[in-house]
């Protein structure tokens, strides 16, 4: 799972496109005498079902994510990012550049977690040959030009990620990450360059326009379902960068280019879900009231519950209980997380996601998500809000592959969404 340092950014993360609104009942709320007086419903019917995104803003998100998996409910899931580096410091001086000899070329990226087995990957890095911009808007679909050179060698190119064990460089234990091996050629164009005369390395503007950045994806040809895994790197991490280690006159030493706040990045997705039963609900939204889904940068699981607007306008709600359980075994690699966001739409022709100000908590023993949607159900009653479907996503939506299986209305198995609302009369 994503590490604390993600939760930073819970509630610019959760929803994309999100205008956050706030519901003001504070004038509402009773003492628990009164509410266990009040009328409790838990007949309301359900609609159930799973809406596709197809424009995630995946920017400059708090961790980029990398890698593949196949998954046997969500079909084939592809990660890849498109990030700039920086100058550590202007005018670096590396003397005469015929008396340097390069040891290595190491790109570094720190772990914050992973989704799925830690089988080996095959990694590719490209030199970009188009420009990024922190101004610009990225999308998950998004790609940039680059360079058809792959400059990761063949025989550094596999890796088994270890997103637990600490990295040893050079005797200093850090953080787990993961290192891949570039092209000393690249090394030895950039020393050369920085010691030509130019401007080149003068300053980060100029030398954006030299190197203007790298692609990192993996090629997975060979994996069945069930293997591979999304690894989620935080590459504004001071030890996240491409450090050039070398001997100058016989002494080693070392050079690095930084990844940080000021580099413009974002994080490319694929997936296919040809033939799965998510294309199938996607296709058919009737499907889902047997089994509904979500999916980071994919597809979220909607709700709607037309028996509100059933409710006398003369009410007080004191708790609106939906639990929402999910097919999950313990144990099981893909897991889902901890919290959903939920959210809903300013009108029924809106595009746009307003944030409810709520989560959905997962209760482990339970296997559900519980969450209250008082405020929500009161100002649906109070005609302050129309009443359009709830949407719930992974919290981290754009920077995890995090899938949910939810048990639909009409589900099978033992447990089916149920909302229960409390309430007094005036």
């Amino acid at each position: 799972m994503i590490r604390t340092l993600a939760f930073i950014i819970i509630c610019s993360t959760a929803i994309v496109s999100c205008k956050k609104k706030q519901y003001q009942l504070g004038s509402d709320v009773i003492d628990s005498n009164t509410i266990l007086g009040g009328t409790s419903i838990d007949t309301f019917s359900l609609v159930t079902y799973t809406i596709e995104e197809d424009s995630i803003i995946s920017d400059n998100p708090s961790n980029v994510v990398l890698g593949s998996y196949i998954d046997p409910v969500f079909g084939s899931y592809n990660a890849s990012f498109f990030t700039q580096l920086r100058l550590a410091g202007v005018d670096p001086n590396f003397g005469d550049p015929n008396t340097i000899v390069i040891d290595s070329f190491v790109l570094a990226l720190e772990y914050v977690g992973n989704y799925g087995d830690l089988d080996p990957q095959t990694f590719e890095a490209y030199e970009l040959e188009e420009s990024m911009s922190l101004d610009s808007t990225y999308y998950s679909f998004s790609t940039l030009a680059y360079n058809a050179l792959n400059l990761v060698p063949l025989d550094n190119a596999t890796i088994s990620p270890n997103t637990s064990s600490p990295s040893v460089v050079g005797g200093d234990s850090l953080a787990p990450q993961l290192r891949i091996h570039l092209d000393t050629l690249l090394a030895r164009s950039l020393i050369t360059e920085a010691t030509s005369g130019g401007t080149t390395f003068s300053s980060n503007d100029e030398f954006l326009e030299f190197f203007k950045g790298l692609y990192l994806r993996t090629n997975n040809l060979a994996q069945v379902s069930g293997e591979g895994a999304a690894l989620y790197l935080n590459i504004n991490d001071p030890s996240s960068k491409a450090t050039i280690y070398f001997q100058q006159d016989g002494e080693p030493t070392s050079y690095d280019l930084i990844i940080n706040s000021d580099c413009a990045d974002f994080t490319k997705i694929a997936i296919d879900q040809t033939g799965t039963n998510v294309e199938a609900v996607i296709q058919d939204s009737t499907v889902g009231q047997n089994t509904y889904y979500a999916q980071a940068f994919g597809t979220r699981a909607a709700l709607s519950f037309p028996g509100i607007l059933s409710l006398p306008e003369n009410i007080v709600i004191h708790r609106a209980d939906l639990s929402l359980p999910v097919q999950f075994q313990t144990g099981y690699k893909y897991q889902p997380g901890t919290n959903i966001s939920v959210a809903t739409r300013a009108d029924s022709s809106s595009t746009n996601l307003v944030n409810i100000g709520v989560f959905g908590v997962y209760n482990p023993a339970e296997k559900q998500f519980n969450i209250n949607i008082r405020e929500y159900v009161q100002s649906i009653v109070n005609k302050d809000l129309p009443l359009t479907e709830l949407v719930v996503s992974p919290l981290y939506f754009i920077n995890s592959a995090e899938r949910i299986v939810f048990n639909g209305s009409n589900t099978i198995n033992k447990t089916k969404p149920k909302l229960t609302i409390t309430y007094t009369t005036y």
